[in-house]
Order: structure tokens, then sequence, then C-alpha cells
């Protein structure tokens, strides 16, 4: 943690981060997952809902970072570079490897209980729990586009970027359209992938499939989000005239949003298979509302609406990771209510929100508000104490 001044930043792009973050963190901490508003569940396999955006949004402004990050090497590959990304591409990847473990354990001790363990032994098995961790997740997957991205970035000549992305979609459609990757099934060849090497033990089981939606072959398209990402930081950095920005982003947003759509007719669009038109629906709307962000924040000068989402989007990795610790220990931690044993979360929701809000939906949905503003606390402090943490 170091206490740093901040170079000179695009707000728009710091308050679209953080919208992205923040939204992160409310879809993915609801009062009960059982009682949740349409818009904020995922798509159940193919389609598109507003929950869904959230991710992808994150890492095609990850891009946008990447090349502005990139600069200082003047592109150029070197060793420093080359050690720089990927030390941190190591560690955002141990990070999530992290997240699932602590997870994992702290259910695994829960779940122990009724087997009357000595304390160590209950304590060492559910810390112990590597041959059925999940080894992917959000954050490898960050991890590995990010790492994959900046690599090219420094070896490609940055004009054969679009033929690259499009030539590595078209592949992946093929193998999906040749390896049954629309269908919901562990007949699916992300599935099969996914078994082969990583094995069933560490993958995300979906309706009792072993189909990870952040799977090794769904991963080939996600770089390409961030590589979209990167060419459209590309164009913002290429002039600094807003207006010009504007014009730049509404065209490849415009571009990319029609041409997913068009072709979600022979190419589903689909966030769990992250299918080539769910990068280009998604990374064209991501455009679109950046250069909404632009014209409002930074020509328009409306900023004051925007100081809440600020404080996500200066430590974006950092409160990503905190919202995801901060839910392991509510879901997990117990406590003593009306004679019964609940989590904290349990305790909120059940306890507290819907006996006073009547309506268990609309009760998830505060908890889930309150969540977030409770994260927005600590990352306001750090936002007024100008601390940026970098990982």
């Amino acid at each position: 943690m170091t206490k740093v001044q901040p170079n000179s930043r695009l707000l728009s792009l710091d308050v679209l981060r953080g919208i992205t973050i923040a939204g992160m963190i409310m879809v993915n901490n609801p009062g009960s997952w059982g009682h949740i508003y349409a818009p904020l569940e995922h798509a159940q396999w193919l389609g598109l809902t507003p929950t869904d955006l959230v991710f992808p949004f994150f890492m095609f402004i990850m891009g946008i970072s990447t090349y502005m990050s990139l600069r200082k090497y003047n592109f150029q590959m070197s060793a420093s570079a080359a050690v720089k990304i990927i030390r941190r591409t190591i560690v955002i990847f141990a990070i999530g490897l992290g997240i699932a473990w602590l997870g994992l354990a702290m259910r695994t001790y829960n779940q122990l209980e009724s087997e009357n363990l000595p304390f160590f032994q209950r304590l060492g098995e559910a810390m112990w729990n590597f041959d059925r961790i999940r080894i992917l997740g959000v954050m490898p997957r960050l991890a590995i586009a990010y790492g994959v991205s900046a690599l090219i970035a420094l070896s490609v000549k940055h004009k054969y970027i679009p033929a690259l992305i499009l030539t590595t979609l078209a592949i992946y459609f093929i193998i999906l359209i040749t390896g049954n990757g629309f269908e919901f099934s562990e007949n699916n060849i992300l599935s099969v992938v996914d078994r082969a090497i990583l094995g069933s033990n560490h993958m995300y089981h979906d309706g009792g499939l072993a189909l990870d939606p952040e799977g090794l072959l769904s991963t080939i398209p996600s770089i390409c989000h961030v590589l979209i990402g990167f060419y459209c930081g590309m164009l913002i950095m290429s002039t600094k005239d807003n207006s010009e920005r504007i014009q730049y982003l509404f065209i490849v947003g415009a571009i990319l949003t029609f041409g997913g759509f068009l072709l979600d007719y022979g190419c589903p669009i689909s966030k769990k298979i992250w299918s080539p038109t769910f990068v280009f629906a998604t990374c064209g709307m991501a455009s679109t509302f950046l250069a909404l962000l632009i014209w409002i924040i930074d020509i328009k000068g409306y900023k004051a609406w925007s100081r809440f989402f600020e404080a996500f989007g200066i430590n974006p990795l950092f409160m990503y990771v905190l919202g995801a610790v901060l839910s392991i220990l509510m879901g997990n931690i117990y406590v003593t209510s009306g004679g019964e044993l609940v989590t904290i979360k349990g305790f909120i929701y059940n306890g507290l929100l819907v006996p006073a809000l009547g309506d268990k939906t609309f009760a998830s949905l505060v908890f889930a508000l309150l969540f977030v503003g409770f994260n927005w606390i600590i990352g306001y402090v750090l936002y007024k104490k100008k601390i940026y943490i970098k990982i």
C-alpha cells in the first residue's frame, strides 16, 4: 500500500471503472440468491441481461488502462516490461486462488461441525482443500487476459491487432460450432477441455454440470475483449480533444454493437461461453457508454454525481477483492440470533431487513446496496487520502 500523487487521469474512465466494480459487488451479493430481480441475474445460458455487462465492461476498461500503462515502455518489448507484466499476472492469479481457497476453507470448516472432530483436525481438513479448489474464476481470468494482451501489445504492431482479434474470434467460433459449444451439456467442448485439463473437482458446476463460465477455452475470446479495449485506448490517446474521442468511441461502439446483435442469429450471445457476439456487443456498449460519460463528465462538467463511483474506480482490483473477502466472512461467520446460530448475512437479511421491509426480493436488493455502501466507506477513506493500492 502506497500513498502517491495521482497522474493525469481521464475522470470518465475512473467513473466507468467504478460503476463496473460497484455493479460486480452488488450482483454478487444479494441478500438471498432465491430472491433476485430479473435484471440482476445472469442469463441462464444464451442471451444478455444488465448483470452480464459488468464483467466484460471491466475487461474492456482494463484494455484501455493497459494501453496507458504500456506507453512508458514505448510499446517495446524489454526484459523489465516482460518481468513486470508476468509478475502482475501471477499476483492477480494468486489472489484469485486465495479468494477461492478462503471461501472453500470456511465452508468446509462449517460443514465439518457435525463430525465432532478435534479443533486442529477440523481446521486442517478445512484448510487442506487443494484437491477440490476451483482454479479459474474472475480474478484468474483477469490475470490471464491482462498478461497475454499486454505481451501481445509489446510484441505485435498495433495496426495488426484488429486482424488478430477477428481471426481469433473466427477460430473460436469454429471451435464452438463444431464442438457443441452452444449446447448446455457436458458434451460441450468447453466442458470437455476443462475436465480433461483441470479436472471436474477444480471447476465451477452450473446446474449440476461441470461447465465453468471462466474456463480455459472461453478465456481466449476474453483476451480479445481486452485487446479491443486496448485499441480503443489507442484511439482515445491519439488526441487530446474530447469531442474527437467521443466520435471515435461512438463509431467503434455502433459498429461492434450492431455487429454483435446482427450476428446473434448465427452465433448466439452468451456470457457463459463468452461467444464472439458477446465480445462484440458488450465491447460496443462499453465504448458507447464511455463516450457518453466523457461528454457528461469531461466536456459538460457534471461531476458531482460521479464522486461515489470514483472511490471504486481508483482502486478497482482492491475494491473487488475487499468485497469478495467480506462476502465470504459474512456468509460463513455465525452469530446467535433468537437462540439459533445464523450467519452474519442471514442475521442482517432474515433477521432485520425482511421483517422491516416485508418483501424478500426488495430486502435482498437492499442488502446488496448496503453491502456496496459498506465497501464504499472503506474505498472513500482511501480516495480522500489519495491512497492507491497497486496489484
